[in-house]
């Protein structure tokens, strides 16, 4: 019943993908620098897979993830953008409790996202231009924090929200040449309070390149484009806090290769990159990645 409900609002947020626009290559898995035209929208439905089964505890946990993740970005001017991410989440774990197997699960709307970026840098030159911004903002914990199963009150990876107000802030970079784009991101988030339980803050830091791999050249008029995409993405968090104790087995460090693809569009983009976990060392008995799968369009109107 529950992966019905995710397949229907699936279907229903893909309806607007033929939507006209003129799209660019940009980073699967973080934000870029390229601005958002003045008074114009873009519009980003992304589909993520995340799976985690490499549990060193005796509980034996397996964790599963599905996400989709609406964004719809606005151009106040050409130097500043606001944005808002909205995902729904569907989340599965089962786990050996004493002598049985149990599964425990939840779905429904988890907290969004709301933050504006600032350009401050901007160079053009013939085919090619260097970008700098700012971003900052707030997560909103518009997911609920409170549900249950027949075992009780779901546990805090469990359910959809956070009960938490976060804020975050970041500095992102872009190169683009008529061949390639170089995209750098550096970002912190500082997790609030709810429910007893406090999330650790977190560092992060992210490259993605992307080069074009069709047409060859430009000489050429062509309405598409392919391009290939080698991403990063490094995050060091502290650990969770429950009632003010340090929870020994949680956060850490990952650092995941996302290798992509982008086919290119006068209309749109279609996209998809799957993030290969290359190093965890996390803390305890924290529940390793096994990978995350992203895919998805994105429009501009």
């Amino acid at each position: 019943m529950k992966k019905n409900r995710f397949t229907h609002y699936i279907l229903l947020l893909v309806l607007p993908l033929m939507l006209s626009i003129h799209a660019k290559a940009a980073p699967i898995t973080f934000n870029t620098a390229l601005p958002v035209a003045k008074e114009s929208f873009i519009n980003r439905e992304q589909f993520v897979f995340k799976r985690f089964k490499k549990d060193k505890s005796l509980a034996d946990r397996d964790l599963s993830v599905n996400a989709l993740v609406s964004v719809v970005a606005y151009g106040v001017n050409s130097k500043l953008a606001v944005f808002a991410a909205l995902p729904y989440v569907q989340k599965d774990m089962s786990l050996t409790a004493g002598s049985s197997r149990i599964s425990r699960s939840s779905s429904g709307l988890a907290d969004s996202k709301f933050f504006a970026r600032y350009t401050f840098l901007q160079k053009d030159q013939r085919g090619q231009t260097l970008r700098l911004a700012a971003f900052a903002g707030v997560k909103a914990p518009t997911g609920s924090d409170r549900q249950s199963d027949r075992f009780g009150i779901l546990p805090v990876p469990l359910q959809s929200g956070s009960g938490s107000w976060d804020n975050f802030a970041g500095l992102v970079v872009t190169r683009q040449k008529l061949d390639y784009q170089i995209d750098f991101q550096l970002s912190y988030n500082s997790a609030g309070k709810a429910n007893q339980f406090r999330a650790g803050n977190q560092w992060n830091a992210d490259a993605s390149f992307q080069y074009r791999l069709f047409p060859k050249s430009l000489e050429r008029s062509t309405k598409h484009f392919v391009y290939a995409v080698l991403e990063a993405n490094y995050s060091n968090q502290n650990n969770n806090r429950i009632m003010a104790i340090k929870d020994v087995n949680s956060g850490g460090r990952l650092l995941y290769l996302s290798p992509g693809l982008q086919y290119v569009t006068r209309k749109y983009i279609l996209e998809a990159a799957i993030q290969i976990p290359v190093q965890q060392d996390l803390n305890g008995l924290a529940l390793e990645s096994d990978y995350i799968m992203t895919t998805g369009f994105r429009i501009n109107f």
